[in-house]
């Protein structure tokens, strides 16, 4: 059995790529497309920040950084007609005071760079280095001042010939499986080759019901008045310690096995390996925090849930917008320590389950009446299968693909193995010192390791 060691920071980690910027510039759709207005749902309207994504590439013989850098480029352009909204910005309109997305052809960022470094040369891939922030630029001002562009990339070659493609868009623009698909079209359009998805832009599809009918409590939500000085999108200030925690398909089939043993055998519910892995997570996670001392607080999880195919009729799969809600999961620090591990397991299941076409519905309804965020203990974000690493590019697959990570300790998440390395999955935890103490014994304690 592998065991599901952590690592640290590797030794000594490199905390500037010596990144230099080459050049800045807009780009703007190949094609002349009608400027309107795009409706925004519920879901979309609260996730106004950035997600910043790193894709990482071996050198390639026929694709040195500068052809990349022309062909991804024309790619863009390309997409920014079917994606209409991503040359386009985020505005409030005077008559509804909603958020909106003006498609109005503004344009894209595009960034051009270089690293002192070769690619193996700048540690671990799949280790959260703060450095990897170089990789996808930051000063949005291209060609006007207080300008926001909802795309900018940024291409970033090293000395190797390898090179990285930094992407930043807002939240608002896409959810992980519609990012994906449209790293799908980007790959396809720079072969030369049609669409590989043909999206739907049709951000209606999730409006609120008229009028709107809130018809479950949603503790898993929190009233933007009733937030405490800190919020789920907001980092932390305090010192956290990062560590990566290895999982194999075998540690994972040892978690499976555990859920089943501790009732016996026999059981209805279906144990998937995220199932199993986050009710792991979430009573180390837990009982690091308050086990000890306080055995009686709730806790509560959270975790994301695709709705296209829960809703009544379902969303097209190519969905662009945010399609995913957030399910969630409670139980008191005693109950997380003392419960057969399997209760864990099925709690985690019954959020999900819970998460049908009434209740999300519910949920976007209530985002019509209320501001408010997720409210939970820990978020846990996976990015282990939606596939960005599987993306087939005419330069090859990517050796790896990561969100940058913030500074947040109540976010833990999920990735695929670097180089593609089995069915196993790395867990990035941020935790204050004594904590991440406690969870990394508690980790290996129940894995019985």
């Amino acid at each position: 059995m592998g065991s599901a060691c952590d690592h640290d920071a590797p030794t000594p980690l490199l905390e500037d790529l010596k990144v230099t910027i080459e050049n800045c510039s807009m780009i703007f759709p190949s094609k002349e497309i009608q400027r309107k207005s795009m409706f925004v749902s519920n879901i979309d309207k609260v996730l106004t920040f950035d997600v910043e994504t790193v894709h990482f590439f071996g050198a390639h013989r026929d694709f040195p950084p500068h052809l990349v850098s022309e062909r991804l480029k024309n790619a863009l352009e390309d997409a920014l007609v079917v994606y209409e909204f991503l040359g386009g910005r985020l505005k409030v309109c005077h008559e509804s005071k909603r958020l909106e997305i003006d498609c109005s052809s503004e344009g894209a960022g595009f960034v051009v760079a270089s690293s002192e470094y070769k690619l193996d040369q700048i540690g671990d891939l799949d280790y959260p280095n703060t450095a990897f922030a170089q990789l996808v630029h930051k000063n949005k001002s291209f060609l006007r001042e207080d300008d926001d562009p909802l795309c900018v990339v940024q291409v970033t070659s090293f000395k190797c010939g390898g090179f990285a493609i930094g992407i930043s868009t807002s939240h608002t623009t896409f959810d992980g499986l519609s990012f994906k698909s449209f790293l799908e079209n980007i790959a396809a359009l720079a072969a030369n080759k049609p669409l590989a998805v043909t999206p739907c832009n049709d951000r209606h599809l999730l409006a609120a019901r008229s009028p709107p009918r809130v018809t479950f409590p949603h503790p898993e939500m929190l009233k933007l008045n009733d937030l405490p000085n800190s919020n789920i999108f907001e980092a932390s200030t305090e010192e956290l310690r990062f560590k990566v925690f290895k999982l194999t398909s075998n540690d994972i089939a040892k978690l499976k096995e555990e859920a089943r043993d501790s009732v016996g055998g026999d059981t209805t519910t279906r144990i998937t390996g995220f199932n199993a892995i986050t009710a792991h997570i979430w009573r180390c996670k837990a009982l690091s925090c308050d086990g000890d001392s306080n055995p009686n607080k709730v806790s509560t999880i959270l975790y994301a849930v695709d709705i296209r195919s829960r809703l009544e009729p379902p969303l097209p799969k190519s969905y662009t917008g945010n399609a995913v809600l957030t399910a969630y999961a409670t139980a008191t620090c005693r109950e997380l320590e003392e419960w057969p591990f399997m209760r864990l397991v099925e709690r985690v299941v019954e959020g999900a389950t819970r998460m049908s076409n009434e209740y999300a519905r519910s949920i976007i309804d209530w985002g019509e009446i209320n501001k408010g965020f997720p409210n939970g203990e820990v978020l846990v974000s996976s990015w282990w299968r939606l596939g960005f690493e599987e993306v087939e590019y005419p330069w090859g697959k990517p050796k790896y693909c990561c969100p940058l990570v913030y500074h947040r300790k109540d976010i833990i998440l999920l990735f695929p193995p670097v180089d593609g390395g089995g069915d196993g999955v790395s867990v990035i935890v941020a935790l204050p010192p004594k904590e991440m103490d406690k969870f990394y014994g508690l980790f290996n304690k129940f894995l019985g390791v």
